[in-house]
Protein backbone atom coordinates (compact mmCIF):
# COMPACT_ATOMS: atom_id res chain seq x y z
CA UNK A 1 0.00 0.00 0.00
CA UNK A 2 1.30 3.22 -0.96
CA UNK A 3 2.72 6.08 1.71
CA UNK A 4 2.37 9.71 0.56
CA UNK A 5 3.62 12.68 1.69
CA UNK A 6 1.35 16.28 2.47
CA UNK A 7 1.90 19.49 3.92
CA UNK A 8 -0.54 20.46 6.89
CA UNK A 9 -1.83 23.74 6.27
CA UNK A 10 -3.62 23.73 9.32
CA UNK A 11 -0.20 23.02 11.17
CA UNK A 12 2.09 23.43 8.45
CA UNK A 13 3.61 20.48 9.07
CA UNK A 14 5.03 17.55 6.73
CA UNK A 15 3.09 14.21 7.37
CA UNK A 16 2.93 10.94 5.76
CA UNK A 17 -0.54 9.23 5.23
CA UNK A 18 -0.83 5.69 4.29
CA UNK A 19 -3.45 5.22 2.21
CA UNK A 20 -5.79 2.01 1.28
CA UNK A 21 -8.34 4.18 -0.91
CA UNK A 22 -7.02 7.43 -2.28
CA UNK A 23 -10.93 8.77 -3.64
CA UNK A 24 -11.08 10.55 0.15
CA UNK A 25 -8.81 12.90 1.14
CA UNK A 26 -6.89 12.00 4.43
CA UNK A 27 -6.95 13.90 7.54
CA UNK A 28 -3.43 14.85 9.29
CA UNK A 29 -2.44 12.34 12.14
CA UNK A 30 -0.64 15.31 13.97
CA UNK A 31 -3.74 17.90 14.10
CA UNK A 32 -6.83 16.26 12.79
CA UNK A 33 -6.73 19.12 9.84
CA UNK A 34 -8.84 18.34 6.99
CA UNK A 35 -7.05 20.62 4.64
CA UNK A 36 -3.88 19.08 3.37
CA UNK A 37 -1.52 19.73 -0.01
CA UNK A 38 0.26 16.76 -1.80
CA UNK A 39 3.83 16.80 -1.89
CA UNK A 40 5.72 15.15 -4.23
CA UNK A 41 8.57 12.83 -2.70
CA UNK A 42 11.29 10.74 -3.53
CA UNK A 43 10.97 6.72 -3.33
CA UNK A 44 13.93 3.97 -3.27
CA UNK A 45 13.60 1.05 -5.42
CA UNK A 46 15.91 -1.80 -3.89
CA UNK A 47 17.16 -4.93 -5.64
CA UNK A 48 17.52 -8.22 -4.17
CA UNK A 49 20.12 -10.02 -2.20
CA UNK A 50 21.04 -12.12 -5.44
CA UNK A 51 21.61 -8.53 -7.92
CA UNK A 52 23.38 -7.14 -5.15
CA UNK A 53 25.76 -10.15 -4.88
CA UNK A 54 25.60 -10.45 -8.81
CA UNK A 55 26.80 -6.88 -9.12
CA UNK A 56 29.88 -8.07 -6.77
CA UNK A 57 30.85 -10.86 -8.28
CA UNK A 58 30.84 -9.69 -11.61
CA UNK A 59 33.23 -6.56 -10.97
CA UNK A 60 36.35 -8.52 -11.15
CA UNK A 61 38.60 -5.64 -10.34
CA UNK A 62 36.46 -5.68 -6.22
CA UNK A 63 37.17 -9.47 -6.22
CA UNK A 64 40.23 -9.24 -6.71
CA UNK A 65 41.03 -6.36 -4.34
CA UNK A 66 38.88 -8.59 -2.00
CA UNK A 67 41.23 -11.56 -2.27
CA UNK A 68 43.77 -9.57 -1.31
CA UNK A 69 42.10 -8.00 1.21
CA UNK A 70 42.51 -4.32 -0.18
CA UNK A 71 40.86 -2.29 2.54
CA UNK A 72 39.52 -0.23 -0.28
CA UNK A 73 37.72 -3.16 -2.00
CA UNK A 74 36.37 -3.87 1.70
CA UNK A 75 35.08 -0.55 2.52
CA UNK A 76 33.55 -1.12 -1.22
CA UNK A 77 32.37 -4.18 -0.84
CA UNK A 78 30.61 -3.10 2.60
CA UNK A 79 28.79 -0.14 0.96
CA UNK A 80 27.44 -2.51 -1.57
CA UNK A 81 26.54 -4.74 0.89
CA UNK A 82 24.59 -1.82 3.05
CA UNK A 83 22.47 -1.28 0.12
CA UNK A 84 19.45 -3.48 0.55
CA UNK A 85 19.85 -2.85 4.66
CA UNK A 86 16.35 -2.21 6.26
CA UNK A 87 18.36 0.28 8.47
CA UNK A 88 20.40 2.32 6.52
CA UNK A 89 21.34 4.38 10.09
CA UNK A 90 25.22 4.57 10.48
CA UNK A 91 27.40 5.76 13.17
CA UNK A 92 30.01 8.04 13.33
CA UNK A 93 32.09 5.17 13.83
CA UNK A 94 31.42 3.17 10.96
CA UNK A 95 31.82 6.09 8.91
CA UNK A 96 35.00 6.46 10.04
CA UNK A 97 36.39 2.54 9.47
CA UNK A 98 34.94 3.53 6.07
CA UNK A 99 36.32 6.29 5.49
CA UNK A 100 39.62 5.02 6.57
CA UNK A 101 39.53 1.88 4.82
CA UNK A 102 38.60 3.85 1.77
CA UNK A 103 42.12 5.73 2.18
CA UNK A 104 43.72 2.43 2.18
CA UNK A 105 44.54 1.37 5.89
CA UNK A 106 42.45 -1.21 7.92
CA UNK A 107 41.74 0.01 10.96
CA UNK A 108 43.69 -2.13 13.66
CA UNK A 109 40.88 -1.53 16.80
CA UNK A 110 37.58 -3.08 16.25
CA UNK A 111 34.71 -0.50 15.85
CA UNK A 112 33.39 -1.27 19.75
CA UNK A 113 36.63 0.15 21.27
CA UNK A 114 37.66 3.25 19.88
CA UNK A 115 39.39 5.93 22.20
CA UNK A 116 36.90 8.83 23.16
CA UNK A 117 37.90 12.25 21.94
CA UNK A 118 38.18 13.51 25.04
CA UNK A 119 41.14 11.15 26.25
CA UNK A 120 43.46 12.06 23.33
Amino acid sequence: MPVYEYRCNKCQRKVSVYLRDTSSMPKCPRCGGEDLSRLFSTFAVRGTYKDIYEDILSDRQLTSGLMRSDPRALADWNKRMSRGMEDETVTPEYEEMLDRMEHGEIPKTPVGDMPDEEAE
